[in-house]
């Protein structure tokens, strides 16, 4: 166990923190939550590449602890009717297919290419930057003004689209040449 690693797991330990004040409408105390999660992310791989601490455990558990943040704001968000629940089923959907994917590729131990791309880079900043949005506009009890949240969840949408078709395309496309 090294720092980064700890960093990671006090990310995970925050999440059922971030959605209890997400359910009790704490919106305030959710968004530094939600910064200090961010933070912990930016210092953990900091200090990785800095002191050279990379660890299978941190490259199994840093994307984890991002997709269980990501995944638990819009799963809580929705069910208290902040957000459209198609757009969590949306979200969700994509990246459950997506570790699908890679799970059965680690199976039938296929090499299967799981860096990030441009569009899924892309797709997680708009993703946090809805959510982020979202909470920020709650907790000053702003019901979500249409010429903010509309280009934004465009975006979003459009590269959660985009990015699971594209990486969809991806795997598809190695286990065709595979199978060739």
């Amino acid at each position: 166990m090294n720092i980064p690693n700890s960093l990671t797991i006090l990310r995970i330990l925050l999440i059922p923190c971030y959605i209890g004040l997400l359910v009790y409408g704490r919106f305030d105390a959710a968004l530094i939550v939600l910064i200090v999660a961010g933070i912990t992310d930016a210092l953990d791989g900091a200090i990785a590449r800095l002191t050279n601490q990379h660890t299978r455990l941190g490259a199994v558990l840093d994307p984890l602890a991002d997709k269980l943040l990501l995944t638990s704001g819009f799963i809580t968000l929705s069910m208290i009717h902040l957000i459209p629940s198609w757009v969590t089923i949306l979200v969700v959907s994509r990246d459950l297919i997506l570790m699908l994917g890679t799970a059965v590729a680690h199976f039938t131990e296929s090499h299967v290419d799981i860096t990030p791309t441009f569009l899924g880079k892309g797709t997680t900043l708009l993703q946090l930057s809805y959510i982020v949005t979202v909470i920020f506009l709650s907790s000053r009890h702003i019901n979500s003004p249409v010429m903010v949240m509309l280009p934004l969840l465009f975006g979003m949408v459009s590269f959660t689209l985009l990015s699971g078709l594209h990486y969809l395309y991806r795997g598809y496309r190695h286990t065709s040449a595979i199978s060739s």
